[in-house]
């Protein structure tokens, strides 16, 4: 790894921007035709092998160190994978070609083919377990907010550096059992609550966008997944926070696998993406961050994706047009 900034910008420099994108909407145009069909397993494997089969178009050398999971388990874009023609730089790679595969199958908002590379040692290498999260956006002073504190905490001093009351801010969370009792917390506080059936990387990424009127986001969802969000956090700012969390021996056990030895370790943002970094999204099915693949009259697939890169603070949003060949 290197230590260089400006080394490692010029070693990403050869991966164009543009070519993750292309790698997105493969997926996001593959996992498309199966919106709505209800079988989440096809509308994955879908994504999956069209992701996997842009990747290795490219002049690269990457590794998938977020993926499908362990290679016992996941055919394709398991954790380990080699991708690209193997000439090229060394890119550690984050990816879930379908985040969010119930509401593809059931037609929901949210859907999104999504990835994350850097420099080779760049992304934590996070165990599929469970994470407690907390983001916010940019602009606030470091440390404002923490895992450590209750969630009326969080949003009283938010509120407090924000200048208004804490009925005045809006947390987004994911709709689970295991949130009762914060969401009951946030509720008695008078705090504004989002509920999200899927789709927590979009959901933490919301909390940059003042568009979304989201202020937070708080509660625990995949670990691979807080990875994603926070290397689209580290290429336009904000805070994040994650705390691996490990429901039995088993889990433990993985952790361990992949060097985690402090199991109760708050996980900054630097500490999950280090250096130059880009994340890349394309939109499956339309939702807060990015529009879905739409079919026109005409035969054209469209889409619509966004793409940031850490080192220069860029956002390109790109709409795409795909003409069927031939």
């Amino acid at each position: 790894m290197s230590t260089d900034p400006i080394a490692a910008s010029q070693l990403l420099d050869r991966v164009l921007v543009l070519e993750m994108v292309r790698v997105t909407e493969a997926a996001a145009i593959a996992a498309a035709k199966l919106i709505g069909r209800g079988d989440e397993k096809a509308a994955d494997a879908a994504a999956v092998e069209a992701m996997r089969a842009a990747f290795n178009e490219l002049d690269f050398d990457g590794t998938v160190v977020i993926g499908e999971g362990e290679r016992d388990e996941a055919p394709m874009l398991y954790i380990g994978e080699k991708v690209g023609r193997g000439t090229g730089p060394k890119i550690d790679i984050a990816l879930d070609p379908l985040e969010g595969t119930t509401i593809c199958a059931t037609g929901g908002p949210n859907s999104l083919a999504v990835l994350a590379i850097a420099e080779e040692g760049c992304l934590l290498n996070a165990p599929d377990v469970y994470m407690d999260k907390l983001a916010i956006g940019p602009g606030y002073p470091k440390g404002l907010v923490s895992l450590d504190q209750s969630p009326t905490e969080r949003v009283e001093a938010f509120a407090k550096a924000k200048g208004v009351a804490p009925s005045e801010i809006t947390v987004l969370v994911l709709d689970r059992p295991r949130h009762e009792k914060m969401i009951a917390e946030l509720r008695a506080l008078g705090t504004g609550i989002y509920l999200i059936p899927d789709g927590d990387v979009a959901g933490v990424i919301s909390v940059t966008n003042p568009d979304t009127t989201i202020d937070m986001y708080m509660g625990s969802g995949g670990a691979p997944e807080g990875v994603l969000a926070a290397a689209a956090l580290a290429c336009v700012g904000g805070q994040f926070q994650g705390r691996l969390l490990f429901r039995n021996d088993d889990e433990r056990v993985r952790a361990a696998k992949w060097g985690v030895t402090d199991l109760n370790r708050i996980y900054e943002l630097e500490d999950l993406v280090k250096g130059d970094a880009i994340f890349a999204a394309t939109g499956v099915t339309a939702g807060s961050l990015l529009d879905g693949v739409k079919r026109r009259r005409d035969g054209v697939l469209t889409t619509e994706s966004v793409v940031m890169r850490a080192s220069s603070g860029t956002i390109r949003w790109v709409k795409g047009e795909h003409h069927k060949r031939g």
